[in-house]
């Protein structure tokens, strides 16, 4: 990736990727309230998609949201494999996992980027993934290690 366009294709191409993953698991979940966090988080990565996009015809970079708070309970959990029979838990453990990457991924891109407009854009991107993970990360804390 050489160029601002590039960089911006590229973290467009992995939130319209985002958003069918949710629409994806949102069709495996059985519980109409992850279901419902699910389908928002679609819509969140679209709305991610679309001001790439606005950005990347030459819009302004998106403000930084507050310090996103961090549990890591997507540190301490093992690898799930998607499947059609999924439970609540493995779907949660997917979701902070990936959540988790695509952070790191908007971190070293903002790193990496010289323009800081650029810089600010993955920046706030990461910060979204952020609160995504840690709402994840909440919903996993108060139903699944409640129960255990």
């Amino acid at each position: 990736m050489d160029s601002i366009k590039d960089i911006l294709k590229f973290a467009i191409d992995r939130e319209e990727e985002a958003a069918n993953f949710y629409s994806h698991l949102a069709e495996k979940a059985k519980f109409a309230g992850l279901k419902s966090v699910l389908k928002e988080f679609e819509r969140e990565e679209w709305g991610h998609k679309k001001k790439l996009e606005q950005i990347s015809a030459g819009a302004q970079a998106m403000p930084l949201l507050a310090k996103i708070n961090d549990l890591k309970i997507a540190d301490y959990t093992i690898p799930v494999k998607i499947a059609p029979d999924m439970s609540y838990q493995d779907i949660l453990i997917v979701a902070m996992k990936r959540e988790k990457a695509s952070f790191r991924l908007y971190t070293d891109l903002a790193s990496r980027a010289a323009d800081t407009n650029i810089q600010g854009i993955f920046k706030h991107l990461a910060q979204e993934e952020a609160k995504h993970k840690l709402r994840f990360e909440t919903e996993y804390d108060a139903y699944i290690m409640a129960e255990n």
